[in-house]
């Protein structure tokens, strides 16, 4: 979610996760190997308080495909990896085509299987049939917006208005076409990029079918997608901002873009970006085109390197109960996966005074029980979002046209499957 280390940094990180021998006074040392912010810090202290006999050495790093790359190769070498692993979503896919380098978390585990949302519980499914993660967070989709960007251009501004405007893909870039004729030609959203991913992962079949055969030349909603930001971006819709990047950043202070699409995890990175002077100006509300979606979140494994595979699953087990994952978004935002933690009061109570005192707990467990079956990603799913639609869609917003850029997305695409 946030900027990215170089990669020798991420494998150095990623390389001390294994530690030369135990602690000297005799207990079990248990490493875990996370990015970004987990919320763990006070959970692993906690946790060793009630084990006296485990010492964690947590160690983390930057997100995304540095620390993912990192991963593999450590996969590969067969050495250097946590007892505990946590891997993102959209590398998930390449663990899963391993299953036989992870253990089955429901042989060594204690049995969890009815603590998740389903879709969740069954994207850490192997083709075996064995369970190769625990569920952390997740990013159910609503939509953010500035209220008084909205105002000043005609359009209605509070959370419950603004949902016809969100109804659809089609009417949110109507409401598009209207915000940049009425504001003076302000833009819509922040990057095609971002919207053509949220698209994409509300279709029944991604870039891979089952078999993980590449879909991006035979799926016509992939196409179909694509036409649709691209004529936005055309008409004056898209900031043409990279994601995360300083430009980026700044352009939540600025006004640079009238609309986010908005997991639960990004309200942080907003409030972060844009500041205390725009508090009040940010609204989000329960509504989002085509119904609902994911974006984020993470699993923990237990790779075949662990030499303590049962107490590490245990830790694992324990860092995503309900209890934890509450603990876990008061302290850093991450928003809960376990259908329990979707009803507990601290969740549903908690509000959001910089989004005008919204019930932001409450509103994205709804958003998190829109969400339907999860899509299939297959093994170099996460590279081609990164290494292939995006930076083909960013030529598209520097001048290329839409047909240029599917060519090159598709001529990505296709050499990163092979």
């Amino acid at each position: 979610m946030r900027q990215r280390p170089t990669l020798l940094a991420a494998i150095a990180v990623l390389g001390a996760t294994v530690a030369c021998g135990g602690p000297a006074d005799g207990r079990i040392e248990l490493t875990i190997g996370t990015f970004t912010e987990f919320g763990y810090e006070q959970l692993l202290t906690e946790y060793e308080a009630a084990h006296p006999n485990i010492k964690i050495v947590h160690n983390k790093t930057g997100q995304g495909g540095p620390y993912h790359q990192a991963l593999f190769t450590k996969l590969g070498a067969g050495s250097g990896l946590a007892d505990v692993q946590a891997v993102e979503e959209g590398y998930l896919a390449d663990v899963l085509a391993r299953p036989a380098l992870f253990h089955n978390l429901e042989q060594i585990g204690p049995a969890t299987a009815d603590r998740w949302l389903d879709w969740k519980y069954q994207q850490a499914k192997a083709k075996d049939g064995s369970l190769i993660g625990y569920g952390t967070d997740i990013g159910p989709l609503a939509m953010c917006y500035r209220k008084d960007l909205f105002a000043a251009a005609g359009l209605p501004s509070e959370p419950e208005a603004v949902k016809p405007l969100f109804a659809s893909w089609q009417s949110f870039f109507a409401a598009g076409d209207r915000f940049v004729a009425k504001s003076g030609g302000k833009a819509w959203f922040d990057s095609a990029a971002q919207i053509f991913n949220a698209m994409h992962n509300q279709l029944d079949t991604g870039y891979f079918d089952r078999q993980d055969r590449l879909t991006v030349e035979q799926n016509t909603a992939i196409r179909q997608n694509w036409d649709q930001v691209t004529a936005a971006a055309a008409r004056g819709q898209s900031a043409k901002l990279v994601a995360f990047s300083n430009e980026w950043n700044s352009g939540f202070k600025s006004g640079a873009f009238a609309t986010k699409t908005c997991p639960a995890w990004m309200l942080g990175v907003i409030k972060e970006q844009a500041g205390p002077d725009n508090a009040g100006k940010w609204a989000v509300t329960d509504a989002f085109p085509g119904g609902g979606g994911n974006w984020g979140g993470s699993f923990l494994t237990v790779p075949k390197q662990s030499k303590h595979p049962k107490e590490a699953a245990e830790l694992a087990a324990w860092l995503t109960a309900p209890e934890q994952q509450v603990k876990a978004f008061l302290k850093a935002g991450t928003f809960p996966s376990q259908v329990k933690a979707l009803t507990a009061q601290e969740l549903l109570g908690w509000t959001d005074a910089y989004f005008g005192g919204v019930r932001s707990g409450e509103l994205f467990a709804t958003q998190a029980r829109k969400v339907g079956k999860a899509q299939y990603k297959g093994p170099g799913d996460g590279k081609i979002q990164e290494n292939a639609s995006t930076p083909a869609l960013q030529t598209v917003e520097q001048g290329a046209s839409a047909q240029e850029g599917w060519q090159r997305f598709v001529d990505s695409a296709k050499k990163l499957a092979k």
